[in-house]
């Protein structure tokens, strides 16, 4: 069997895909903001719901980090782990300039939002 598109060993698994890089074109943002939330989506669902929904009652610093992590309960610290994530990814996916124009970088919600 080939490894053209029929292929099922053509297809890399989500998570090994890179996301996006958004090229700084205002033109193609909107195409690029709604890959960004298909690669998202597409490697796990609930990393969406932190996308859409917020990071529920953690309480996070400008960087994006709780405070004393140690603390919370298993809930809380997967919800943080998904965060970041989220977060690396979008961080990865921006200019260095693009990143600094948020207003918001603690929490991916606002982060995205602001894109």
């Amino acid at each position: 069997m080939s490894t053209g598109e029929g292929s099922s060993t053509s297809y890399k698994s989500s998570s090994s895909i890179k996301p996006p890089m958004f090229n700084r074109d205002p033109d193609t943002f909107s195409w690029w903001k709604t890959k960004m939330y298909s690669h998202i989506m597409g490697l796990d669902e609930e990393l969406c719901d932190v996308l859409e929904d917020g990071v529920g009652d953690l309480v996070l610093d400008e960087e994006g980090t709780t405070i004393d992590r140690k603390k919370h309960t298993t809930a809380q610290k997967k919800m943080h782990k998904k965060h970041h994530k989220i977060r690396g990814i979008l961080v990865a996916a921006l200019p260095h300039k693009e990143y600094f124009k948020m207003s918001d970088k603690s929490i991916v919600k606002a982060m995205f939002a602001s894109l």
